[in-house]
């Protein structure tokens, strides 16, 4: 099952990168309350703190998440959208891989960034997932995780003209706050943005800022 997910996903963005790149090139000159969203989360996590941007596609979060004092990398299983932020940020580090298997250490980072990256992850990979990103960072380091909201997935055939096919899962934040705290997570914010029609959305935009709880200190005997 994984390993039918995370190639759908590859080669689905593979071939999509340079249109979707060129699609999307200004989506946050248009998304005020997101670029506030962002600019909060580096404010918590603090300037210089290390953050992966995982699902990083063509590099724009990457790109402001760095301009808002963040030392911050992107991960992607596209080498084709990699190359497309390598080109676009050849100041910043971008590398392959999966979130489902970091290679980083524990506690390695003080901040994840899930952008729009976890909707093609199965519902019943989503603990694994979340588990991971409790696992890289430090305690109290700070996941901003979005997504779309619903309960029926959207199906993207052919986009731009290319025979690929794609399902972009929608979720509800309670059930998604639900799983981070089973995760390790405590719940700092869920912000939720209707559907904006001008930009093509068909469904309302969720945003769940979280911090890694510390672990449970042992009980003395």
């Amino acid at each position: 099952m994984t390993a039918d997910f995370l190639a759908a996903t590859r080669t689905f963005y593979d071939t999509i990168a340079d249109d979707y790149a060129d699609h999307f090139r200004a989506e946050l000159t248009h998304r005020p309350l997101e670029r506030a969203l962002l600019a909060t989360y580096a404010e918590l996590v603090g300037a210089g703190g290390e953050v992966a941007d995982l699902g990083c596609g063509p590099g724009r979060t990457t790109a402001r998440l760095a301009a808002l004092g963040l030392s911050v990398f992107g991960l992607d299983l596209s080498e084709s959208m990699l190359a497309v932020a390598r080109r676009e940020n050849p100041d910043l580090r971008f590398v392959p891989g999966s979130m489902l298997e970091l290679d980083l250490p524990d506690e390695a980072l003080a901040g994840v960034v899930c952008w729009y990256s976890s909707i093609h992850t199965p519902d019943d990979r989503l603990p694994e997932l979340f588990g991971e990103f409790a696992r890289v960072l430090r305690p109290g380091g700070h996941l901003l995780l979005a997504f779309q909201v619903g309960d029926v997935a959207r199906r993207l055939e052919e986009p731009w003209g290319h025979p690929v096919t794609l399902d972009f899962l929608r979720r509800r934040p309670e059930r998604m706050a639900e799983l981070l705290g089973d995760a390790g997570f405590a719940l700092r914010s869920t912000t939720v943005r209707e559907r904006d029609e001008a930009l093509g959305e068909t469904s309302p935009q969720a945003f769940l800022l979280a911090a890694r709880r510390p672990a449970a200190s042992p009980v003395a005997g």
